[in-house]
């Protein structure tokens, strides 16, 4: 790879920067590419913190709550597809991390677009749609229930419950819903800017 075509690529990143070497350049831009990879990370920390602060209320509500099988079988569902989306956030944040094989930029670069392609354009990037719905109603019904003092059936008699459950779900649903695509826009922004990088990378001759 040529120093200057290495130059212009950087420059492109930073109008500022000074005459480089050539293996200056590759860890300036191997810094560059894992700043934007951080932004990922800060995501996939917060999603791992608050799976697992969801799961020790499912469990501590269930067992407080025990006897109440159908309280019970809603906050095991729900733990399911957290400890699912758990799994998922810390074998991707490992994948991101790992680096055992010492590649060289362009490699790696390719690498970490590939794995972040599949989780945000892949053939399940839009399972989130039906997700949310799902997530909403079992988190808002566990909570309700729990600190209600009411066991799940009477919950679903009280007509009260239910309208409060039926007008407050287009508000909470709308606000998962931006929140997630807000969330979205932003990592392929940055899925972009890795992207051109490595497009950059590959016309390097």
């Amino acid at each position: 790879m040529e120093n200057t075509e290495l130059q212009k690529i950087w420059k492109s990143i930073d109008n500022e920067i000074n005459q480089k070497s050539k293996d200056e350049l590759n860890l300036l831009m191997k810094s560059k590419a894992k700043q934007t990879l951080n932004k990922y990370i800060v995501i996939i920390i917060t999603s791992i913190l608050t799976s697992i602060g969801l799961i020790v209320f499912l469990l501590i509500t269930s067992i407080n709550r025990q006897h109440d099988l159908l309280y019970v079988i809603n906050n095991a569902t729900l733990g399911l597809i957290t400890i699912i989306s758990l799994i998922s956030g810390l074998l991707t944040w490992h994948k991101i991390q790992n680096n055992k094989f010492s590649l060289p930029l362009k490699d790696w670069l390719n690498e970490r677009i590939t794995l972040l392609s599949r989780g945000l354009i892949g053939k399940f990037s839009k399972l989130y749609i039906l997700l949310i719905p799902i997530l909403y109603i079992l988190t808002v019904l566990s909570i309700n229930i729990y600190f209600g003092n009411k066991s799940f059936i009477e919950v679903l008699n009280s007509k009260e419950s239910v309208i409060g459950l039926i007008i407050g779900a287009p508000i909470g649903l709308f606000v998962s819903y931006f929140a997630v695509r807000k969330i979205r826009k932003y990592q392929l922004q940055n899925l972009e800017f890795l992207k051109d990088m490595y497009s950059r990378l590959c016309n390097v001759r």
